[in-house]
């Protein structure tokens, strides 16, 4: 199994619940996700993210698809690249 997880800092406030909307989104529509988790920080510390995307996927073939797939690739990544001022990610296996 393979872990996907994204932290963004978005560049505006009043774009996060909108970014978390979008994110959360994609179950149902991308068929690769086998378990999915989206979160909103909420202690806005000095080095916190704003928003964190957690996704399972069943292996890196599926984590390649995932990547490539049209609605994340239309949908989400076209909004969060437009609004997000940052990010983090790490992909492992479990």
């Amino acid at each position: 199994m393979i872990k996907h997880i994204v932290c963004f800092k978005m560049q505006k406030e009043e774009t996060i619940d909108k970014a978390i909307e979008i994110l959360s989104s994609m179950k149902g529509n991308v068929p690769q996700i086998v378990e999915m988790e989206v979160g909103k920080d909420f202690l806005h510390s000095a080095r916190s993210y704003d928003i964190i995307l957690q996704v399972t996927l069943s292996s890196k073939e599926e984590l390649d698809a995932y990547q490539k797939d049209k609605y994340h690739c239309d949908v989400v990544k076209t909004y969060m690249h437009a609004n997000v001022a940052s990010s983090i990610a790490i992909d492992y296996e479990f």
